[in-house]
């Protein structure tokens, strides 16, 4: 009997109706049967650990082992133990023979989440693993076969980590064989207030109370909050004001009060509807959104003089009469033509330069001073750094 996506959410407890959501259970349940590997994307907190128990339980590997690593917990030194095994006497603290995943998961399934953690050297002995299956234990030089589906799972973009030499190509390009994208909070408005029930109605029946409700404002409010920790920070919330407000109906004042920096007031210029938010990681994205609207309100400012050179506005001037009108053919207007052209670009280079100098005084701010710190969040060298603090006088 085929099994659906309905199905599948009412087993692991998934809420939401999201076209996003479905498509990626549908697509698991799809690859499921295969031997494919599945890479996994997407934010953090928006539930990607489901996705390979999904794809195991639905697999002929489903009575085999089903084992979950977080690749970004294991210290960088023992994680090649933990994963491939290790021989006595290997290292220091190697008192005894030791099994490592791959051989205990042989016939199952391997989860590896956070895999754009791995170590360089641990990334090539997970390709020859994935290209035939072999491995070789810690201390070892016996080959050893192993017969694992891998799924991994990553919140970060390893695309971007391959072009920075963080992350190997060809792994890359062997993990992914089958991609799957979780959508974020903010792609799936309308499932905001359907977790939110659900999880208040679970925190009631846990701690025996009358489940929280929101007001009409709050829950507008809700819907509009970015939730940069997604369905994770969403639970969260939802636990805490649970347990420590009285009132059982929670108005917006109320719910502000939970909610951490990112009211929706602070960018209205980002956003039209809860479906366009977007997500701002560092000052340099926000410094660029303000240039970008700041060149918007430049062309603005085009269009009004052109309406005044074609006569469709009528402009004075102080040299004139009171009530003399000037159009297209006075050489007065083709020179204010130019003087708003010359304006312009000193007014866009200016606006850069205070925004980088800004920017700058703000990285330096936030790391103590600590040029070496500044210049790699900027992305600049460090003498890059040292020329423009001197150029700006930020000493």
């Amino acid at each position: 009997m085929k099994i659906d996506v309905q199905q599948i959410k009412q087993r692991f407890g998934i809420i939401g109706n999201s076209p996003l959501l479905n498509r990626a259970i549908d697509v698991a349940l799809q690859v499921a049967p295969t031997d494919l590997s599945v890479l996994i994307t997407g934010e953090s907190g928006v539930g990607k650990e489901s996705f390979p128990q999904i794809i195991h339980l639905n697999s002929a590997r489903k009575h085999g082992q089903y084992i979950a690593v977080n690749c970004g917990a294991i210290p960088e030194g023992t994680i090649d133990s933990e994963l491939f095994g290790h021989e006595k006497g290997s290292f220091t603290g190697a008192l005894a023979d030791r099994k490592g995943y791959f051989e205990v998961a042989d016939g199952g399934t391997i989860f590896l989440d956070e895999v754009g953690e791995l170590p360089i050297p641990t990334q090539a002995r997970l390709l020859r693993v994935l290209e035939s299956g072999e491995f070789i234990k810690v201390g070892s030089s016996k080959v050893l076969k192993t017969n694992v589906r891998i799924v991994a799972a990553t919140n970060v973009n390893l695309t971007q980590a391959v072009a920075e030499g963080k992350f190997r190509e060809d792994l890359f390009y062997r993990l992914s064989t089958v991609p799957i994208m979780v959508p974020s909070l903010r792609e799936r408005p309308d499932d905001i207030y359907l977790l939110f029930r659900k999880f208040a109605g679970d925190c009631a029946e846990k701690y025996r109370m009358p489940a929280i409700k929101l007001s009409d404002d709050a829950k507008q409010l809700l819907q509009s909050y970015r939730w940069p920790g997604n369905v994770r920070e969403l639970k969260n919330l939802t636990e805490r004001i649970s347990v420590i407000e009285e009132e059982r109906t929670i108005t917006s004042d109320t719910l502000k009060q939970y909610l951490p920096d990112s009211q929706v007031e602070k960018l209205p210029v980002l956003v039209k509807n809860a479906s366009d938010y977007k997500m701002f990681n560092s000052e340099r994205e926000i410094l660029y959104q303000v240039l970008f609207d700041m060149k918007k309100d430049v062309n603005e400012l085009k269009e009004l003089v052109h309406g005044l050179m074609s006569g469709s506005i009528a402009v004075t001037t102080k040299e004139d009469e009171p009530n003399f009108t000037h159009h297209t053919h006075h050489p007065k207007v083709h020179h204010m033509d130019h003087v708003i052209q010359e304006a312009e670009t000193v007014e866009e280079t200016l606006s850069l330069e205070d925004a980088e100098k800004e920017m700058i005084r703000r990285t330096l701010e936030k790391y103590n001073g600590r040029r070496k710190s500044a210049a790699a969040e900027l992305k600049i060298s460090e003498r890059t750094l040292y020329r423009k603090i001197k150029e700006y006088n930020l000493e």
